[in-house]
């Protein structure tokens, strides 16, 4: 079966953001694939264009180019937000705001976005909210491990369903 719109697709991969460095920033493995449903909208779509038509046991690699894959860094993305924000029951969490700390957030529409604490005094706290990856070439290897059809459920919800999980 061929890679395409609505089908669902395994892929195990290594990341790397330089051609020939032996430092890897993501990987899914064999045993714990990452799936998608092909077309979806929830992969880089340069990513998805590359395997488009691969079949189970093909392998890939490709080069993602900075717009390509989450575009260049953007200043605006840097934000200080008030201390007072990450308190829960009047106490900060201990090592909350520790510089280097991955913070999920939500904007007042109800958007889920992660940031990165990159200063911290006793009023503010300086954020980053880019994509860690953006600004950098991404060069990904891997392999097909699958490819099937979408069941109706996944498409209603909009991602697979695997691993036990339901709704």
């Amino acid at each position: 079966m061929k890679i395409e719109k609505n089908k669902v697709v395994a892929v195990s991969y290594e990341l790397r953001i330089s051609e020939n460095s032996e430092e890897i920033v993501d990987v899914a493995y064999d045993d714990d694939p990452l799936e998608f449903i092909f077309g979806s909208g929830m992969m880089l779509q340069k990513f998805e264009d590359n395997l488009e038509g691969l079949s189970k046991g093909d392998t890939f690699e490709l080069k993602l180019s900075i717009d390509e894959g989450y575009g260049d860094r953007n200043e605006d993305f840097i934000s200080e937000i008030p201390k007072e924000i990450f308190e829960q029951n009047g106490k900060i969490e201990d090592g909350l705001l520790d510089v280097g700390n991955i913070i999920p957030m939500q904007d007042e529409n109800g958007n889920h976005f992660n940031g990165q604490v990159i200063e911290s005094d006793n009023q503010m706290i300086k954020m980053d909210f880019n994509h860690p990856l953006a600004g950098e070439e991404l060069y990904f290897s891997g392999k097909i491990l699958n490819v099937r059809v979408a069941t109706k459920q996944e498409m209603k919800h909009g991602h697979v369903h695997s691993h036990g999980h339901d709704h």
